[in-house]
């Protein structure tokens, strides 16, 4: 009976020892295959997934992770290179923005130094011209350190209730005289209870110039433009709109895009800094607000910032 007992006992160690090995070596093979494909994956910088048929949860949750981290890895890749090609293009058009202008500065300096073939009206114009330029160009500079501050975080912007109705009205009246010089048709629509919200009076302001100045700039040929303000129920909405030329849907998810301008051939009579929508982008964001675009050319282009309503 003792030697039954002990063989049985002996035959349940054999198997369990061999379960054992078998076990250890399943593990060292799915260890292996699991390091292998890793290693395509990382050495192809492919999308790929490191996949593997086991019933083992612990297994199939290393690999949950494992994927996660992947998924991650290839985001971060993704947004460097769209990083890098966006930098790329930014540092071309900044150095063609910089260079026109410096150019043009360079031609008026060159002309004022022949001085003696020079009227007095023509040197008085010269100046004006060569003044105007300069501050242009401070403005364009100013433009590239606000964003640059913006990316930072560095960008004081404290805020208050602002009452909406008076600064629609207040910064459309800015434009009176371009507007009116321009032979535009101004349609402006205000509700008659007042609204609010809570943000900074000077980035607001800063919106609403930038998208008023790009509707004339962009949408003269229309020669109509309209403010509108009013309650989205929990948010408040301003809508600037024109009736100019439009801007075609593939542009639309890009017009916000720091130094992305409209036209390849950068048409001196649209030319801008590429600058103001990025910058009334960051700054919708900054007081929690969003910014949107429809345009159908020559019916309605229009820019809406909606805003958290304040209502006390």
């Amino acid at each position: 009976m003792t030697a039954v007992a002990l063989g049985f006992a002996c035959a349940a160690l054999a198997a369990a020892c061999a379960y054992l090995y078998a076990s250890r070596r399943r593990e060292r093979r799915d260890a292996d295959e699991i390091g292998c494909k890793l290693e395509a994956i990382l050495r192809s910088g492919s999308a790929e997934k490191a996949l593997l048929r086991t019933e083992r949860a612990e297994l199939r949750r290393l690999l949950l992770q494992i994927n996660r981290l992947l998924d991650r890895g290839q985001r971060t890749a993704a947004d460097f290179s769209r990083a890098k090609e966006s930098s790329r293009k930014m540092i071309s058009n900044m150095s063609h923005d910089l260079k026109t202008p410096l150019a043009v500065l360079l031609g008026y300096a060159e002309k004022l130094q022949r001085g003696e073939e020079l009227d007095a009206p023509e040197r008085e114009r010269t100046v004006s011209a060569l003044h105007a330029k300069i501050l242009s160009l401070i403005d364009l500079m100013n433009r590239f350190f606000d964003l640059a501050k913006m990316d930072s975080d560095d960008y004081a912007m404290p805020k208050a209730k602002l009452a909406l109705n008076e600064i629609c009205r207040r910064n459309v009246l800015e434009f009176y005289e371009l507007l009116e010089s321009g032979g535009f048709e101004v349609e402006l629509d205000l509700p008659d209870e007042p609204l609010h919200m809570l943000g900074n009076e000077e980035a607001l302001g800063r919106i609403l110039r930038n998208l008023i100045s790009n509707a004339i700039r962009y949408g003269g040929e229309g020669k109509k433009l309209g403010l509108t303000l009013r309650d989205g129920g929990e948010t408040v909405e301003i809508e600037v709109w024109d009736r100019g030329r439009g801007i075609d849907e593939i542009h639309h998810d890009r017009v916000f895009e720091r130094l992305y301008t409209l036209d390849d051939s950068r048409n001196p009579r649209f030319q801008g800094s590429g600058l103001g929508l990025s910058i009334t982008k960051r700054l919708t964001e900054a007081m929690g607000g969003s910014i949107s675009l429809r345009s159908v050319p020559y019916e309605r282009t229009s820019f809406v910032v909606s805003f958290p309503k304040l209502s006390f």
